[in-house]
């Protein structure tokens, strides 16, 4: 790289880039992929959801405890530690993110019996996100305790993955289930760009992080901390992972917040699950294939380029009111096309869009939400530094299960309006669409009632259930600035 150098914020934010054009082919693909192509059975494909249900479950909270339980038992201060655990993070990203891009590239081959790959394949590549997720969403938390700060880096972030939905666009025009070829390669290029994208900026955020808190040290007047090695063997109390349960349970803001986020979870990967279906079913022939392509990419960029402004709202009347507003909006939409109904093409192909931008634009606020939990943890628990994986990959635990409930809910209520199962289609053994002009034109138009009232009832009830929860959380307002207050004044060392 020479001597151009990366902004922190940039590192930072550049790693979602070569997540997201990855991630995003995944939630798309995946599913159609061993129903339609590799013909998995309707058994092992819910064998191969309910292990990686378990594992989905559990690897964040485990991951986040073997990273932080050291953490739990820290005494005295902040500073003298924090400088250690965020080089600690850097460490496990350079890791981790590589073989990420490695595990991603199973998917795509048929390399042993389907529902051995299915269950493997979801395990590996779902482990590794864990770890790149957990720590740089850790990260987000432990750079710094301001607002503004943190609104930064989720902004960069955002822009680096409306970038990387550029691979949702291409997908979509190499995606042939008869002829795999080109979508294959096209794989195998986004793997390579996106390993070689983590080597070098993990190494540049390293550098970067190591310059910031040299100005930082300079700056206080205090000792330079530099050091590639952790050193946090200072004092300790043993934390047992009953006890850090009982806290947690104490805690009633992260509850509330988890049941918000688990709907929030469900709903974001139905919505990537069954967007193909709503187009198919509900457009069809209406619109060109390029209008479909339009539409499936502008609902994986959009959320992105909306953040930006959110973030600004975000910054000017706090989350939590935008994260209220964002539901209402996605209620309210989800109630006027109910009333519309099928009939009015155009008014299909701005709710679908929007429906999908909303809630994925909820989602991008929540890890600032899960940051301000980290805060008060710390707090609460008088905390000398904040456990920010173990608090992020807890609240994984409670709101991921939501990944793989949206398509087994989702297939159960399509199979219950329509009749349609994924895994027998007409002469098909298995696919996710259905061959339409095989049927009457009767059946035709109960099908695509049917899936119009999946497309808007899912936004209603999660929307619903969701404003329910959130009316209970209290971190906000005069709340929030005292965490944010009592934060600081455990001297954590500042770089922004």
């Amino acid at each position: 790289m020479g001597g151009f150098a990366i902004s922190l914020e940039t590192a930072y934010g550049s790693l979602t880039l070569f997540t997201s054009i990855l991630h995003n082919v995944f939630l798309l693909y995946h599913v159609n992929m061993f129903v339609s192509v590799y013909q998995i059975s309707k058994t092992s494909f819910w064998l191969g959801e309910v292990i990686f249900l378990i594992w989905n479950s559990l690897n964040d909270p485990l991951f986040g405890w073997f990273s932080d339980q050291k953490l739990l038992g820290l005494t005295g201060s902040e500073s003298k530690h924090s400088r250690d655990i965020v080089w600690m993070r850097l460490k496990k990203l350079h890791i981790y993110c590589p073989l990420f891009a490695l595990a991603f590239c199973l998917f795509w081959i048929d390399w042993t019996y389907p529902g051995v790959q299915f269950a493997i394949c979801l395990c590996l590549y779902d482990g590794f996100l864990t770890m790149i997720d957990l720590h740089h969403s850790a990260l987000l938390a432990d750079l710094s305790i301001s607002v503004d700060a943190r609104t930064k880096l989720n902004s960069r972030c955002s822009i680096f993955s409306a970038m990387g939905s550029i691979s949702v666009f291409l997908s979509y025009l190499v995606w042939n289930k008869s002829d795999l070829k080109a979508f294959r390669l096209f794989c195998g290029g986004l793997a390579l760009f996106s390993f070689l994208g983590y080597l070098v900026m993990v190494r540049s955020l390293k550098k970067a992080y190591t310059k910031r808190t040299k100005d930082a040290a300079v700056s206080d007047g205090s000792e330079d901390c530099e050091s590639e090695d952790i050193n946090l063997s200072t004092s300790q109390t043993n934390v047992s992972v009953a006890k850090f349960g009982c806290q947690l349970l104490s805690h009633q803001n992260f509850l509330w917040f988890s049941v918000l986020n688990l709907i929030q979870v469900f709903h974001c990967h139905f919505n990537s699950n069954f967007f193909p279906l709503f187009l198919d079913a509900l457009l069809g022939e209406s619109v060109s294939p390029a209008v479909s392509s339009l539409l499936l990419g502008a609902s994986f960029v959009a959320p992105h380029l909306n953040n930006l402004y959110f973030l600004s709202l975000a910054r000017r009347y706090g989350v939590y009111v935008l994260v209220k507003a964002l539901l209402l909006v996605k209620l309210g939409l989800s109630l006027v096309m109910w009333q519309i109904g099928p009939g009015s093409v155009w008014m299909l192909c701005i709710f679908i869009s929007s429906n999908r931008i909303f809630t994925e634009g909820t989602c991008k606020l929540l890890s600032l939400v899960i940051s301000d939990l980290v805060d008060e943890d710390a707090v609460l628990h008088n905390r000398p530094v904040p456990v920010s994986a173990l608090i992020f990959g807890t609240a994984a635990l409670l709101s991921k299960p939501g990944q793989t409930l949206a398509p087994l809910i989702g297939t159960w209520i399509l199979s219950l309006q329509t009749g349609h199962d994924i895994f027998r289609s007409g002469i098909e053994s298995g696919s996710i669409k259905v061959d339409l002009s095989l049927m009457e034109i009767g059946a035709q138009d109960a099908h695509r009632k049917g899936v119009f009232f999946i497309l808007v009832f899912v936004p209603v009830a999660c929307a619903l259930m969701q404003l329910l929860a959130w009316w209970q959380f209290t971190l906000k307002g005069h709340r929030l600035a005292q965490i944010k207050t009592s934060r600081e004044g455990l001297k954590h060392v500042q770089i922004f």
